[in-house]
């Protein structure tokens, strides 16, 4: 198989904003090529403006998992950042994530592999599946496994903050985005059709 057909693994990841960006941007040229594309958005409610114009492009099939409420590890959240949340933020110990989150992740990430396993997608978005093995809802040794099995053809990516070393190590191309300025810090709110 030549170096064009084959499928590479993709990590974005980073602090910084563009990483679902970057993987939609592919995803538009991917169908605009012609190729099927899954896009699974892991750890994302309802209410992102991509979510209304991924079901339209030729060829995608797009799911996303939901976000019951956000969530945070013991300790990584100040007082003042979990008052704004007003209740919707759940702190759990280190390695006891929320059962019903877990459960989610897990039955999203099932269905995820039988579509990278099945052959029939050119490519595959998980979208914040490195968050979702940060938080301990999915192994990494899972992730790790699908990447050593998928077809040869399918191409791979991954996005979000906190990508494991071994995600890292895994993958072919890996972008970081690091965050050197961003009008959050001026008190700016997730804009419609930029941000959100």
């Amino acid at each position: 198989m030549s170096n064009n057909n084959k499928g590479y693994v993709q990590v974005y990841t980073g602090n910084g904003k563009g990483k679902t960006t970057a993987a939609l941007g592919i995803t538009m040229r991917a169908s605009g090529a012609g190729k099927k594309i899954a896009f699974i958005q892991f750890m994302k409610a309802l209410g992102y403006s991509e979510q209304k114009v991924l079901p339209t492009l030729p060829g995608v099939t797009w799911k996303t998992l939901g976000k019951p409420f956000f969530i945070a590890k013991a300790g990584s959240i100040s007082e003042e950042d979990l008052a704004q949340y007003g209740g919707a933020c759940v702190v759990f110990e280190e390695g006891n994530p929320p059962a019903e989150y877990v459960k989610m992740i897990n039955d999203g990430f099932s269905e995820a592999r039988e579509m990278v396993l099945s052959g029939d997608y050119d490519m595959v978005v998980l979208d914040e599946i490195n968050c979702a093995m940060y938080f301990g809802l999915i192994s990494v040794e899972e992730v790790l496994d699908l990447i050593r099995s998928k077809p040869v053809h399918t191409e791979l990516i991954l996005t979000g903050r906190c990508a494991p070393e071994e995600i890292i190590e895994a993958a072919d191309l890996v972008t970081e985005m690091r965050e050197i300025k961003h009008y959050y810090n001026e008190g700016v709110e997730a804009r419609k059709g930029i941000e959100n």
